[in-house]
């Protein structure tokens, strides 16, 4: 277990905490621990990629740690009335849908290797970003109704974009026999 990985871990701990905090108010609290989750996913990348203490668990943990943070919140937030439940469906169905495409290929005894893509990150990074926004706003009790409503289009259209493009890459992936 590398500290790389155990920061991770720590990432994967704070997430029933920062739903708790959402289910409760907490507004203040929940945004501070998903700056933490947040900064603690760019300190075991940093130290991973620095010391040279990648992993193979690291490489599975570290993405599973992220999107458990990041669906569970928006479930929460949507939960809570702060984000409409058809962001929650589009983010939900990319995710769901990409992970059906790689179970699909495994199935038809092909290995389909997906590799992040620049806009699968946008879309991630967008996803940060109105999480955020949203948590920040009711913790400071700010209107930002007319800013979230942008950020959520942002959000559907890069989770859009990114399935487009992964289905393309799995699309080559299959007439490449599975290696795109």
């Amino acid at each position: 277990m590398t500290l790389p990985n155990l920061i991770t871990f720590g990432r994967l701990v704070l997430v029933p905490v920062i739903l708790v905090l959402i289910g409760q108010g907490a507004w203040g609290a929940a945004l501070a621990l998903f700056l933490v989750a947040g900064a603690s996913d760019a300190l075991d990348g940093f130290l991973a990629k620095r010391f040279g203490l990648q992993s193979e668990l690291g490489a599975i943990l570290d993405p599973l740690a992220d999107k458990a943070l990041l669906v569970s919140v928006f479930v929460a937030l949507t939960a809570a009335g702060a984000l409409p439940a058809w962001l929650l469906a589009v983010v939900i169905g990319r995710d769901l849908a990409v992970l059906g495409a790689i179970g699909l290929a495994r199935l038809g005894g092909r290995r389909l290797a997906i590799r992040p893509l620049r806009i699968g990150k946008l879309s991630t990074a967008a996803q940060i970003g109105l999480s955020t926004l949203v948590l920040a706003g009711r913790a400071g009790d700010w209107p930002l109704e007319g800013p979230v409503l942008v950020a959520c289009w942002l959000v559907a259209g890069t989770s859009l974009l990114s399935l487009v493009a992964y289905a393309q890459v799995w699309r080559e992936g299959a007439a490449a026999g599975g290696r795109p």
